[in-house]
């Protein structure tokens, strides 16, 4: 027993101060308290010292859900989400999150073990080998990272902060060599501190001037906050009361301003009403979006006003719709210089019925069986919910739409990259990090599907989590794009679980609602009742 305790304690000592410490130790220094990931062969000197940093390490069942968990955890922190995967297979899991990241603007580090120095390229079958890890994870990702040293390593991490704090936040990769992960870190206390952040760019004065200039001789101004606009709230509402502008928002800039505010006309700039209130303003200001088709369900925005976009990447001034003025720099920061130009006192709020009862109508008219669905799931939550969905009908045709927030961040969801499998655990890790609101994901048979091994993170994590799956047997709009195009429906009609049964096997509790009636009684017992909770509706069949 004394012999296998010494050697214990010589492995100790010869891991006590590795590379994957360092590194580790450094992004600790920056805040981050939660990683996501599987520990695996070859990254076990990244999970060695999170105890004793005190970073709680959430064990997701596929790396696809780590990614996914650390999005739901970043977008409640305002910090990047961390996911470690061990090298080969596991990265590659991982590769769909880093895409959505990416295609969403939301930061994530992720960190993997490589193949030794001087082993590139071999092909000589070690365990997990990969032609070139660092190429495959760069080419969908911000940037990768193949370091030769755990002080390349440490740098790297202070420059994926910096980029989260200064840039356009999106995905990073640092690929360690597994012979520099396990040597011991040449690398002093000092540089593993966080760097100080930069004073927020507040803008060139000139074009703040200009577009001050423009929005004081604006008769019908309107603002657009897209998903760089959600850490500027106080900004954006002070804006809209001193303009008297309405505000709509994409889905990602959701609740940057109250939703419940008489000058919000919500995330609806998908829906025909709404696009047409922007493009008839005499000055459209667009904060932090570039305006993409999935974000519009439509080829473009048609703005017949002069236009202000402010961004924090150059690249995104003239991005779907020229600007007349475009200043780049934080978002807060700019509307706060352009606040403190503007003259006068705050004009009166316009008058919204019209365009509210277009958009309502609109609503309704789209998907009214999935509208009147989510109606009754949304009246059921409180109001401080955090609301999880999927790509499936009953979130973009309707919760989406239909649910209104407070604040930033409280509805998940990817609008852009629409990936299947993301709504349970990205809410896994929102309640992770905010253990102080109720945390429901809301999504499809078929979404759950994709990842219904979280089912057992969430209640690993004793997690209080209520899901609400909505059975409409299948991929139900690809069934009917098939039909759509003449071609006999293949594929989507779906073999359905007994998901209550299912939900309990893992250990949680599953409802089934037979009655679309109980549906609210049954998702507001479960709220209470806490634990990780699966309410299953088959929705109506025609």
């Amino acid at each position: 027993m004394v012999i296998m305790d010494d050697a214990r304690d010589e492995t100790a000592d010869q891991y006590a101060d590795t590379a994957g410490r360092a590194v580790l130790e450094t992004i600790r220094a920056y805040g981050v308290t939660t990683i996501f990931g599987i520990p695996g062969t070859h990254n076990l000197e990244f999970y060695r010292p999170l105890a004793e940093l005190g970073i709680h390490a959430v064990t997701n069942r596929h790396e696809q859900g780590s990614g996914y968990g650390a999005d739901g955890w970043a977008q409640q922190t305002g910090l990047p989400g961390v996911v470690i995967t061990t090298s080969g297979p596991a990265l590659q899991n991982a590769m769909s999150a880093i895409g959505t990241a990416f295609c969403e603007s939301r930061p994530l580090l992720v960190l993997s073990p490589g193949v030794p120095l001087g082993d590139e390229f071999r092909d000589v079958g070690t365990l997990h080998e990969t032609k070139d890890a660092s190429a495959m994870v760069g080419a969908i990702a911000e940037w990768s990272r193949r370091v030769r040293s755990a002080a390349e390593a440490v740098e790297a991490v202070h420059d994926a902060f910096e980029l989260f704090r200064t840039g356009r936040p999106r995905p990073v990769h640092i690929e360690i060599p597994l012979d520099v992960l396990e040597a011991p870190a040449d690398v002093p206390a000092s540089a593993r501190t966080a760097r100080p952040a930069p004073a927020p760019d507040r803008g060139e004065a000139a074009a703040v001037r200009a577009a001050a200039d423009l929005l004081a001789r604006a008769e019908s101004p309107v603002i657009i906050a897209g998903g760089g606009a959600t850490r500027a709230v106080h900004e954006v509402t002070a804006l809209a009361e001193r303009l008297g502008a309405p505000v709509l928002t994409t889905l990602n800039g959701k609740g940057t301003l109250d939703e419940h505010h008489p000058l919000s006309l919500g995330s609806n700039l998908r829906l025909a009403a709404a696009r047409e209130v922007a493009e008839a303003a005499d000055v459209l200001v667009v904060l932090g979006s570039k305006l993409g088709e999935a974000e519009l369900w439509a080829p473009r925005l048609e703005a017949r006003g002069r236009v202000i976009r402010i961004d924090r990447s150059a690249v995104q001034l003239h991005k779907n719709l020229l600007a007349t003025v475009g200043i780049v720099g934080d978002t807060a920061a700019v509307v706060g210089e352009l606040l403190a130009a503007l003259p006068g006192d705050a004009r009166p709020a316009p008058d919204l019925t019209v365009a509210r009862r277009a958009i309502a109508d609109e609503i309704r008219e789209t998907a009214p069986d999935d509208v009147a669905l989510a109606e009754r799931i949304v009246d059921a939550l409180p109001a401080d919910a955090i609301v999880a969905g999927d790509s499936s009908q009953i979130v973009y045709l309707a919760l989406a739409n239909v649910l209104r927030r407070s604040r930033p961040h409280s509805l998940l969801y990817t609008p852009t990259y629409a990936t299947l499998g993301y709504g349970l655990p990205a809410a896994i890790g929102a309640r992770v990090a905010a253990p102080h609101r109720p945390v429901v994901a809301v999504l499809g048979d078929g979404a759950l599907m994709f990842a219904v091994n979280e089912l057992m993170t969430a209640v690993e994590q004793r997690l209080d989590l209520t899901i609400v799956c909505v059975d409409n047997g299948g991929y139900a709009e690809i069934k009917q794009n098939e039909l759509d195009r003449g071609i006999r429906p293949i594929g989507v009609d779906l073999v359905q679980p007994d998901w209550a049964a299912l939900a309990t096997a893992f250990g949680a509790t599953g409802v089934r609602v037979d009655e679309v009636d109980r549906l609210g009684d049954a998702i507001r017992d479960a709220i209470a009742a806490g634990g990780v909770r699966l309410v299953h509706v088959r929705q109506p069949r025609d």
